[in-house]
């Protein structure tokens, strides 16, 4: 059992219990990116700068993946956001000394980890009424309560632990709290959402373009 390099995040609706103006491209259907992060980061060269040039051969496939969803923010300057924050320390680790070589590798994941595919051949779908539950604790995945949804535990990302060669590691929770003490996962505590207790319903919403920040009302 080793503990794990890497998270990566698979979001839906991802900005959603955020007060910031949030928007979900009509392109969007199912869960995005929401970042490769590298534990216990050692070395982060935050002086290393990303050019629009960098992604422009990726920004269809991005644009597809891993969209800003706020209105304030384009999309290359969300991608540029996490070069600088995540991209920047993980460019020790061969295969992604570069920015388009950073971005290549999140994307490569997301079609491995067809999060959409696997709940679909598990019969579990989207919907406003259906309530799940979970027979673990698990802190892999992440829900947020929405006070307008009389406090539903509301699911809206995965996370996905590595190893150092990007193969699946083991999630030892303390690990990434002793990160966060230290400082050297200096993102994690961005991530608004907690791990749901055992037995606890929760709720997959579908996707509402029209109101994304409160998809059932």
């Amino acid at each position: 059992m080793i503990s794990p390099d890497w998270f990566v995040f698979l979001s839906v609706l991802q900005s959603l219990n955020k007060e910031t103006l949030c928007r979900i491209p009509q392109s969007i259907n199912t869960w995005t990116i929401h970042g490769l992060w590298p534990l216990q980061a050692q070395h982060c060269c935050s002086c290393w700068p990303m050019f629009h040039s960098d992604v422009q051969e990726l920004e269809a496939e991005l644009s597809e993946h891993w969209p800003s969803l706020v209105t304030t923010k384009s999309s290359f300057h969300f991608w540029r956001d996490e070069w600088r924050k995540h991209g920047v320390c993980a460019a020790c680790v061969e295969g992604m000394n570069s920015p388009p070589r950073y971005f290549q590798i999140c994307l490569k994941l997301r079609a491995q980890f067809d999060i959409h595919k696997l709940l679909e051949d598990a019969g579990i779908t989207p919907s406003c009424e259906q309530p799940y539950k979970v027979t673990t604790h698990t802190h892999n995945l992440q829900f947020v309560k929405i006070c307008s949804t009389d406090d539903r535990e509301v699911w809206f990302q995965v996370k996905i632990p590595l190893s150092h060669n990007l193969t699946l590691g083991c999630d030892h929770h303390g690990d990434a709290e002793d990160d966060l003490a230290t400082g050297s996962n200096r993102a994690w505590s961005s991530s608004p959402g907690h791990p749901c207790p055992p037995q606890v319903p929760f709720y997959y919403f579908p996707i509402d373009h029209q109101q994304p920040k409160q998809p059932c009302g």
